[in-house]
């Protein structure tokens, strides 16, 4: 799943470095906490939130393909 994501993110964004994903586990969901440069935010979240929700979208289907529960949790460095 974290390959998935950083793939998604690195076609989105310049700063490919700036890309940081954790994951952790908790009530029984698989928790990714994706950070991404905070000039890029726009370019993740897109307008009206449509790219960050089609990306929690993809991850949840795969997630429940494999029968995991998963979130997506995004935040920007300053």
């Amino acid at each position: 799943m974290e390959e998935v994501l950083k793939t998604i993110l690195e076609n989105l964004v310049e700063n490919q470095k700036a890309i940081s994903i954790e994951s952790k586990e908790a009530d029984g969901k698989e928790i990714y906490y994706v950070k991404v440069a905070q000039d890029e935010e726009g370019k993740v979240i897109g307008r009206q939130g449509k790219i960050a929700k089609a990306i929690k979208t993809i991850t949840k289907a795969l997630g429940a393909k494999e029968g995991r529960k998963v979130e997506v949790v995004f935040s920007f460095k300053k």
